[in-house]
């Protein structure tokens, strides 16, 4: 069964690195850049998993996160956040907001597959 994935990333280099990691790996990948527009483009893309960054225009990861996890229909979707910035206090507030999982950039492609897998179930 392919597994969809949604990555809400504006770097483009590495929206496409993930994109060709996972295509690679059998996900099928959708991107997106605007955090302004992207809690509507969870729902249009229903992904099984989203990677979503903490910095976007328009919108924070953050603010996007709380969105998400306020509403029914995407509560329950398993989030991977990924930022530059890796603080202590990034990660808690990731964590108070509901985040799955929280990795650091530069991150290893293993480590962004391994993750996702658990997310997901296999």
């Amino acid at each position: 069964m392919t597994r969809q994935v949604l990555v809400i990333e504006d770097e483009p280099n590495i929206a496409e690195a993930i994109s060709f990691i996972l295509s690679r790996d059998g996900w099928r990948v959708s991107t997106h850049a605007s955090g302004t527009t992207a809690v509507q483009a969870v729902r249009d893309a229903k992904p099984d998993v989203l990677i979503l960054d903490v910095m976007l225009p328009g919108k924070s990861g953050y603010d996007i996160l709380q969105d998400l996890r306020s509403a029914d229909d995407t509560r329950a979707l398993p989030v991977l956040m990924l930022t530059a910035r890796g603080q202590k206090t990034d990660r808690e507030l990731a964590e108070r907001l509901g985040v799955n999982r929280f990795m650091t950039k530069p991150f290893s492609n293993s480590e962004m597959l391994t993750n996702l897998r658990e997310l997901v179930g296999g």
